[in-house]
């Protein structure tokens, strides 16, 4: 949530600022602005909407150059949005600008203090105050400055702070919202995450919670909040810029989607070999899986609970073990019964999901040992984890994840053979369905390949307002991640059920106007769910429905349908996703709405 990128340096000029925050639109925002630093004078501009809003108020900017800039894309918490909410904001006197991303939970105590100093204010955000205090502290050394004022501010925050007493120098500091710094030849940087960064430097650091950055044009120095220097190597990040380009498809979305054959090569690669698991990541674990384990919990949100849902029925489904999962958000208060013989299993694509980030804290609080699947190097998750597992899936710019939500999948159900071979719980079946996933990339292209059929289908669903996504077992995962993709690109009402629960409520939403998507897994219960499919037809609901390849049946009971190639049922959400994926890319484009930036939404969910 909220984009930073900034800089201190020589040759840049404002295209540069502006098109390093083109590079973090994919995290949701609603406003956009930048503040530039020039003899001894700062310059805000900043403009409600799309950076284009901007863009056009400052055309005669754009080769400008500039030593010292700001630039931030918001997504607003306190207050509406508004120009004058927008960032950057600036202190009573002007020489001050700062840029923030996070919530300050006391800004409301700070903000009466400071206007019984005679602090006047111009937005309605908690942001705001942290100008003010650095303009109440100032003494002659900024970086003293912020450190003072960083021991007052309660909540999480990314910030970027700028004084003209000080030129070429920005003070940056993190806690509980993601910061990465960088230094390349005469230039310094610091962004929300290394997208914008690429250009310039693929040797970065990511800021650890109470620590601070200067950086001026000669690089960066970083301290902890008592001033302590602190010395760290950067890591160096093996993808470029060129990954995070559209390559012709006219989304990102679109692009991720038919990213998945390669995805999930590169994620599963070196970790599955002809059916057995491999994981070196794992290795250190093995005496603790072997001697010591008693459960396994599951902590995610969003995309990745639907993905952990689905390694919680493997797990439970071919062996005894037992596996527990919850949303982060829960998770975080409800005393979860965890210890020294539990393994907590962290899933986030960012790194940085706060929920997930205050699980892994409670879980490592309580003994347990945890374990991290994620695909952003040194985010902030893995680095207080115990151990981690990267996806290597490149980086997934769209707002609605695809790629990485079936390489997560696919990884855990590895992760889950690996413990069940070392439990001595390995099983035919088990073997049967990681040969599986080892096709996958052909596998995947195949289904891809129905995308015109699915792109028509689209035309029939798109106008309806509700929608209601069922399945069982495996195939229930696959509805709620469906329901998931169509609700937060297209603004539908989709729900997933549970299609055993229909009778227990949902059933009574069903008429002509509410069609039903069914997920029909080829399993010992599939004749279940076709009774669940004909309660719905009672109901005059129309049913489109994905099953599999030879299913007469699904043809002469539904009104549309998809057959995709056989797979095991444990393999059904990975096989089905494409097609769930494809529709609501499709039905999203139907409504002429744009699937990468879904309203309201942000790639990284930085706040509770």
């Amino acid at each position: 949530m909220c984009g930073i990128f900034g800089f201190v340096g020589e040759g840049l000029n404002v295209q540069d600022l502006i098109n390093g925050l083109k590079k973090l639109e994919y995290r949701g925002y609603d406003s956009a602005g930048i503040a530039i630093e020039n003899e001894k004078n700062i310059s805000i501009y900043k403009k409600e909407g799309r950076i284009y809003n901007l863009e056009s108020e400052i055309p005669q900017l754009m080769e400008k150059k500039i030593s010292t800039a700001l630039g931030h894309t918001r997504w607003a918490t306190h207050g509406g949005v508004s120009d004058q909410n927008s960032h950057p904001h600036t202190d009573c006197t002007g020489k001050v600008a700062i840029i923030h991303n996070g919530i300050i939970e006391n800004f409301q105590y700070l903000r009466e203090k400071l206007i019984k100093n005679g602090h006047i204010f111009k937005s309605e955000t908690d942001s705001e105050v942290i100008a003010h205090m650095v303009e109440e502290n100032y003494s002659g050394n900024l970086l003293e400055c912020v450190i003072k004022v960083l021991h007052e501010l309660n909540g999480a925050y990314a910030i970027g702070v700028i004084h003209t007493d000080e030129p070429n120098c920005i003070i940056a500091a993190r806690k509980g919202s993601p910061l990465v710094i960088s230094a390349g030849s005469n230039i310094s940087m610091l962004a929300s995450d290394v997208t914008p960064i690429l250009r310039y430097s693929k040797d970065v650091n990511f800021l650890n919670d109470g620590e601070i950055a200067k950086l001026t044009n000669n690089g960066y120095e970083l301290y902890d909040l008592q001033g302590n220097k602190i010395e760290r190597k950067p890591i160096h990040i093996n993808w470029d810029e060129a990954c995070a380009e559209r390559s012709g498809y006219n989304h990102f979305m679109e692009k991720e989607i038919f990213e998945q054959p390669i995805a999930i090569k590169s994620a599963t690669i070196g970790r599955l070999k002809d059916g057995i698991p491999c994981i070196k990541e794992l290795e250190p674990l093995k005496d603790f899986i072997e001697t010591k384990l008693e459960k396994i919990y599951i902590v995610a949100c969003g995309t990745a609970y639907h993905a952990g849902l689905a390694m919680k029925y493997f797990m439970q489904y071919y062996s005894n073990i037992d596996v527990s999962i919850e949303v982060a958000s829960e998770f975080r208060y409800m005393n979860p019964k965890i210890d020294g013989k539990t393994l907590t299993i962290a899933i986030s694509q960012s790194g940085e999901t706060l929920d997930t980030l205050e699980g892994v804290r409670i879980a490592r609080k309580n003994g347990s040992h945890v374990l991290t699947v994620c695909n952003v190097v040194g985010s902030t998750i893995p680095r207080e984890s115990d151990s981690v597992i990267y996806m290597n899936t490149g980086p997934e710019i769209g707002v609605a994840a695809t790629k990485t939500y079936t390489a997560q999948i696919a990884i855990l159900y590895i992760v889950g053979a690996q413990i069940a071979l070392w439990k001595n719980l390995y099983s035919e079946d088990i073997k049967n369905a990681l040969c599986q996933i080892e096709n996958l990339p052909e596998y995947f292209n195949t289904v891809l390949g129905y995308s015109q059929k699915i792109k028509e289908l689209s035309k029939s669903y798109c106008g309806y307002r509700n929608m209601m996504y069922i399945g069982r077992r495996f195939g229930y995962t696959a509805a709620l991640e469906g329901a998931l993709k169509l609700k937060e690109i297209s603004y539908i009402n989709a729900t997933g059920y549970q299609a055993g629960e229909l009778k227990h409520g949902p059933i009574a939403l069903l008429d002509q106007e509410f069609p039903v998507f069914a997920m029909v897994c080829d399993d010992d219960i599939k004749e279940k769910m076709i009774s669940n499919i004909m309660e719905v037809k009672a109901r005059k609901a129309r049913v489109v429905a994905v099953g599999i390849e030879g299913d007469e049946k699904i043809k002469t009971l539904t009104d549309d349908y998809i057959l995709i190639p056989k797979c095991e049922q444990a393999v059904f959400p990975l096989a089905v996703a494409p097609v769930m994926q494809l529709f609501a890319y499709n039905v999203a484009l139907l409504r002429e709405l744009d699937p990468d930036k879904p309203r309201n939404l942000a790639k990284s969910v930085t706040v509770e």
